[in-house]
């Protein structure tokens, strides 16, 4: 699949402010639209090894890509790092690594699949960074999806796993999903999607601006804690061990520095199998008691990664699979082409604002094939004891799983 024709261009003004479209509301484009013209690709490339410029926002997902600066995987594959950048909604780390501000990211998968084939730039997804790890939260009086009906109820993008599956459930009970609207105009059956950054969604909740969100942790976990909202459904019970951040890279560099970029995702898939393993201590690194990469404490990080009560959760409806057994969060890397596949299926049947003709015209295999490099992770991953060491199949395969 050719997408690379235009691949030195920058990005217009009407690309830019689509793009925040995608992620913010009304609070506009962050950092104006200055770097616009920055390109997206360094002219003139170095035969030196480039500095490992991470981004990544304060959420459960990018775990790995701390814990393998805080456990020293990074340095045990002899990479210079650069201080970690933190952002804070998806369209600012989208533009700063369009702009080559950072080139390591996790990032919403759906979106990796509009950067690639919307905008035609050039990224390569590399990995998964973790699977499950979301979940909708809702009012402490809603009980039921039904609920939800003449209300408003934010996600973090468009292009997230996030709406696809909130707009499965809410299909399947009979409610209608449409773009943010005034509450007063909407239909009896109908749930009105608001774009809002992760920050900001739990303020909006105890405000009672929105009825609902859905994200990843640790706001979910947050306004369990201090009894704002409460789970309605966790994501992995739906689509079982779905994906939903990917380890995205810049082609060039990966085309360029092979060995770099195999030194890269050592360090990650490392990251992933300590993170599995030792998830207090990753509850205590990610705090703000600890390596401060997240504004919550321990208590609301070590219930995303340690608190299983599935009993509990069944009888409130959280959970409708407990023979899934899916953990709230787990670890592992492989980036399975199933799961790619029937990411675009369901894409291309999603209600997403903005310009979408794009996806109408995706071939599902072809972008398996095409956004994904997973020679590298393959190779990680048998570096640290194959498929079986996170639980995986032999020959690396499986069968999607989404039931309501």
């Amino acid at each position: 699949m050719a997408i690379l024709d235009s691949w030195t261009q920058p990005l217009t003004r009407r690309q830019w402010l689509h793009l925040t479209g995608l992620f913010a509301t009304s609070a506009g484009l962050a950092g104006a639209l200055s770097g616009c013209q920055t390109g997206w690709i360094d002219r003139a490339l170095s035969t030196q090894e480039p500095r490992l410029k991470i981004g990544y926002l304060p959420i459960t997902d990018s775990s790995p890509l701390l814990a393998a600066q805080e456990k020293g995987f990074y340095a045990h594959e002899d990479l210079d790092v650069a201080p970690i950048q933190r952002y804070r909604s998806w369209d600012a780390i989208a533009q700063a690594f369009m702009r080559r501000e950072v080139n390591l990211i996790h990032i919403l998968m759906p979106t990796a699949i509009w950067m690639r084939y919307g905008l035609k730039f050039p990224a390569k997804v590399m990995a998964w960074n973790h699977t499950n790890g979301s979940a909708i939260t809702v009012l402490p009086e809603i009980n039921r999806v039904q609920d939800l009906a003449g209300r408003a109820i934010a996600i973090p993008s468009w292009y997230s796993l996030h709406n696809v599956i909130l707009q499965i459930l809410l299909r399947d009970h009979g409610l209608q999903p449409v773009r943010g609207t005034e509450l007063h105009q909407l239909g009896d059956q109908e749930v009105a999607l608001q774009v809002l950054p992760p920050p900001d969604m739990t303020a909006a909740l105890k405000a009672r601006k929105i009825a609902g969100y859905i994200v990843a942790e640790p706001y979910n976990a947050a306004a369990e804690l201090t009894q704002t909202g409460k789970l309605l459904r966790l994501t992995g019970d739906v689509w079982k061990d779905h994906g939903c951040c990917v380890v995205l890279m810049h082609e060039a560099d990966v085309r360029q520095y092979p060995q770099w970029t195999q030194r890269v995702v050592n360090a990650i898939v490392q990251a992933q199998q300590w993170a599995q393993l030792h998830r207090s201590e990753l509850a205590y690194l990610l705090s703000r008691d600890g390596g401060n990469y997240m504004p919550y404490s321990v208590s609301i990080l070590d219930r995303v990664l340690t608190y299983s009560d599935s009993e509990f959760y069944r009888i409130q409806g959280v959970i409708e699979h407990p023979e899934w057994r899916s953990q709230r969060i787990a670890f592992q890397p492989y980036p399975f082409p199933s799961y790619t596949t029937a990411l675009v299926r369901s894409l291309q049947s999603t209600l997403i604002a903005g310009e979408i003709e794009f996806l109408r015209n995706l071939d599902p295999q072809a972008v398996a094939q095409d956004l994904v490099d997973e020679r590298f992770v393959r190779q990680a991953i048998e570096q640290v004891g194959g498929p079986q060491s996170f639980g995986l199949a032999l020959d690396l395969n499986r069968q999607e799983l989404i039931q309501v």
